[in-house]
């Protein structure tokens, strides 16, 4: 994991100076209720711990034998690429090492990326990841040699029993992860919408094995999330959002893109305290003694039992999302027809321009995409279809836009699950207060199931796919309830959504 910016102030002195792009703490974030529950129609592989801990030695080898450490732009990165790709590639992997071209360190090393060509939805991909390389102060074994290992044992487990899967599944070993999560960052920003639109979710294993350590989940909310908290509740293991770790490893890139995350950590540098020693045992000193320091080595800092049960927790995670049952349809709109969509269905919408409407949308350009052509077919619901003679023509102004769905009667068993794809596009003018929000109306009220607020900086029109739980809302009637708003001074704001899909499983 690599240094916030305020700490790295703090060791200017004494470490090698690197440029940093700036990474926000949070993204897009996709959340579901705290309630929702996750059934695997497949029961997971335990992910050997003996192997798990033999790859993590081979790392400790590697790094002793070039110069003892593994940083991304050092021979001990070099021979941990090879190691993992050979690995990959005997076990049937279709495996690229993918150079990073811009954004990296000058001679950092590539990323390797492996697909499983076992089967599944091209279109649906659950993709999982770690950083590969370590800093220059030491081995880098809790950080990360444990991620990668557990990575790299999943990889190999999936190919030795081959299930068969409902998605596909892609594993990402980054580069140069600790000088700024540029390895990562470069893979997610030369995706293409379409291919960004595949992934359903991002997992990310980054200090899974500390000797102090917690059980923390990135983005514990998410659907991905709340798949991870489900295997630590079936073994009695309390769980926290890893705080710590927020914006810091390489889920933060693909959550900049729209792409749900959560991921695994047992803690850095921070303090465990009193309750979480009373919760999970270890004393209020460090999760990791040795983070980023020569003595983090194989095996004093590793714990077996926290290692163990990260691999298996990501081992259940994607047994139950890329090889559990497929999912049954509820009901779905790709919007080529007309069922029942209701705008500013509480009467109380405030834009003058902009409404929701059904249709075929125009493109626009202002400094980039601001509106774009229908996801599939030929219609999507979009904030003013048309283009008129500039790009600020028929976006939202004067505040909020919405539409609602006619009433979708849900089943009484779960887990039911709504999806869809959106895009938020604006130019730099925007400000916080304008937003996109989808909502959920249901028996007891209306209750928002994800916000994505606008910032004062141009963004691109990207069609980007997501996912809420609706299982707490099983056998009721409800509906959709799409808003979006240039609320404050008059921007540039426009909005879309398609493809909108329940399913049930």
């Amino acid at each position: 994991m690599r240094v916030p910016s305020v700490l790295r102030a703090c060791t200017a002195l004494v470490l090698t100076a690197v440029a940093v792009v700036a990474v926000p703490a949070t993204a897009p974030a996709t959340t579901a209720p705290a309630t929702a529950s996750v059934v695997s129609a497949m029961a997971a592989p335990d992910i050997s711990l003996t192997n798990t801990k033999a790859h993590i030695q081979q790392f400790q080898t590697i790094a002793t034998s070039n110069g003892g450490n593994r940083r991304a732009t050092s021979a001990g990165y070099t021979a941990s690429v090879t190691y993992v790709y050979n690995k990959l590639v005997a076990a049937g992997f279709t495996v690229t090492r993918q150079n990073c071209t811009s954004g990296c360190t000058s001679g950092a090393g590539p990323n390797v990326i492996a697909d499983w060509p076992g089967g599944g939805d091209p279109n649906s991909i659950y993709m999982f990841g770690a950083h590969l390389d370590g800093v220059s102060a030491g081995p880098g074994i809790n950080d990360n040699a444990s991620g990668s290992a557990t990575l790299l044992e999943i990889a190999l487990t999936l190919a030795a029993t081959n299930p068969s899967l409902t998605s596909r599944v892609r594993f990402a070993f980054w580069t140069d992860e600790e000088q700024g999560l540029n390895g990562s960052r470069f893979y997610a920003n030369t995706l293409s919408s379409t291919e960004r639109a595949k992934i359903k979710a991002y997992f990310n294993f980054d200090m899974v094995g500390s000797v102090n350590g917690g059980y923390f989940i990135n983005r514990i909310t998410s659907v991905p999330g709340q798949t991870l908290k489900a295997y630590y509740d079936s073994i009695g293991v309390p769980t926290e959002e890893n705080t710590e770790g927020a914006g810091r490893s390489d889920d933060a890139p693909f959550n900049a893109i729209g792409v749900q995350t959560s991921g695994v950590a047992a803690g850095a540098s921070r303090v465990k305290t009193a309750a979480q020693v009373t919760k999970w045992g270890g004393t209020q000193s460090a999760f990791d003694p040795c983070y980023h320091r020569a003595c983090d080595t194989y095996p004093s800092n590793i714990s077996d039992t926290v290692l163990n049960r990260a691999g298996d927790a990501a081992a259940y995670a994607l047994w139950t999302l890329a090889a559990g049952t497929p999912a049954t349809t509820v009901w779905s709109d790709t919007f080529e027809t007309a069922t029942g969509w209701t705008t500013n269905p509480a009467g109380t919408d405030t834009a003058t321009s902009g409404s929701w409407e059904r249709g075929v949308p125009q493109a626009t350009n202002s400094s980039g995409a601001k509106q774009l052509t229908a996801l599939s077919g030929t219609n999507d619901l979009v904030t003013g279809r048309l283009a008129g003679t500039s790009a600020g023509d028929h976006d939202i102004d004067g505040g909020t836009t919405s539409v609602r769905s006619p009433a979708i009667t849900l089943p009484t068993t779960g887990p039911l699950t709504l999806k869809m794809s959106w895009y938020l596009a604006h130019g730099s003018n925007a400000t916080s207060a304008d937003f996109f929000r989808v909502s959920v109306v249901h028996n007891s009220g209306t209750t928002a199931l994800f916000t994505q607020s606008a910032t004062a900086t141009n963004r691109n029109a990207t069609w980007t796919s997501g996912s809420w739980s609706l299982s707490s809302y099983a056998g009721q009637s409800i509906r959709i309830l799409i808003e979006a708003a240039d609320a404050s001074t008059a921007s540039l704001v426009e909005a879309a959504v398609d493809d909108v899909t329940i399913t049930q499983g």
